[in-house]
């Protein structure tokens, strides 16, 4: 027969039961922080891979738009060619200006 009488249960802890961690380690700050950013990190990389890719912003240079035939910056003077773009030399005092297109295909 076991004495299950209020002596014997002394209230004592077991010995497993004092050595217990008292803060888990998925619980520390700095592995939920190391976490967050692995997951922002893997976030952004998926994020960069599965979008369509879009054309860049912004004016086109005269000289890159194949639709441009002549361009100029107001001291040198560019011609499409089939042999690639033939210039103009700028005057010694010039002071040049934004480019832009003088002349379009068939225009």
């Amino acid at each position: 027969m076991t004495d299950a009488s209020p002596q014997a249960n002394t209230g004592t802890m077991s010995a497993s039961a004092t050595t217990a961690d008292p803060h888990p380690k998925s619980r520390d700050p700095g592995c939920l922080a190391a976490w967050g950013i692995a997951a922002l990190v893997a976030a952004t990389v998926l994020l960069g891979v599965l979008l369509p890719n879009r054309a860049p912003h912004g004016p086109v240079s005269p000289a890159a738009d194949a639709t441009c035939a002549e361009w100029g910056d107001g001291c040198s003077v560019c011609r499409r060619q089939a042999e690639g773009p033939a210039c103009s030399l700028p005057g010694i005092a010039c002071t040049p200006g934004p480019l832009r297109c003088l002349q379009r295909v068939g225009g």
